[in-house]
């Protein structure tokens, strides 16, 4: 069912979702909050621009964005996937526990701040451009992958990265010469076993926005992972 969002606040564009059966497309979306939180098994489009926490506490549902979304991009999400044809704020994946959010382009600060892992659910975060401050900080489970497609000399990531991190994994593609990181993680070249991990989210990631995933993949990525001897030895101080 189509719902045309122009002209409504948020509280009636989610009821109209929450009462519709089915699949939807939205259009004409214009920054209201809070679209399809807590939704289940169904499909969303979304023509336009969604507001802050799209997708939060999502249980199961699909999302599509066709352009950029803002802040808190699957806050707390559970189950489902969200796929952003665009760049999105700040706090993409803020404590999500399952799922996967699919990022064609560029994320603000803070993109998988206290992700977590819980019991069979193991989340991704897979962000094909670049990634601002603080990516993964307090991380204490599933998998954050930076592609730095379209980077050119730009870092794929900005300051402070992993500032925190005490659980899960993150990858970045290259070797990532010049980037900072904290004393309580450790970094290496991913290995085979790790670059099959990162294969498979790379082929959800270029078969949701048309890349190449040879390409991509022809290339080191760095594994970084948490030092659990001294997780927290050095947060924001720089030495």
């Amino acid at each position: 069912m189509f719902i045309d969002a122009a002209g409504l606040d948020f509280k009636e564009l989610n009821e109209k979702i929450r009462t519709t059966e089915g699949d939807v497309k939205l259009g004409g979306c214009m920054g209201q909050r809070f679209i399809a939180a807590g939704m289940g098994e169904r499909r969303l489009e979304i023509d336009g621009i969604p507001g802050n926490a799209l997708g939060a506490y999502l249980n199961g549902a699909v999302i599509c964005v066709n352009g950029n979304a803002q802040d808190a991009v699957g806050d707390t999400m559970n189950d489902g996937e969200i796929y952003v044809h665009g760049n999105i704020g700040d706090a993409a994946g803020y404590a999500m526990r399952g799922g996967n959010i699919f990022v064609q382009g560029n994320a603000g600060y803070r993109a998988g701040i206290h992700m977590k892992a819980y019991k069979q659910k193991h989340p991704a975060l897979v962000i094909g451009g670049c990634a601002g401050s603080f990516l993964g900080e307090y991380q204490a489970g599933g998998t954050i992958v930076v592609l730095g497609l379209g980077a050119g000399k730009r870092k794929i990531v900005g300051n402070y990265p992993c500032t925190g991190m005490h659980g899960g994994r993150m990858y970045l593609r290259g070797k990532c010469e010049g980037i900072r990181f904290p004393s309580q993680v450790t970094t290496h070249i991913a290995d085979d076993e790790e670059r099959a991990e990162i294969e498979k989210l790379v082929k959800s990631f270029c078969d949701a926005f048309g890349f190449d995933a040879g390409e991509i993949m022809d290339s080191p990525f760095t594994a970084v992972l948490p030092d659990t001897k001294n997780p927290f030895k050095q947060m924001y101080v720089a030495n």
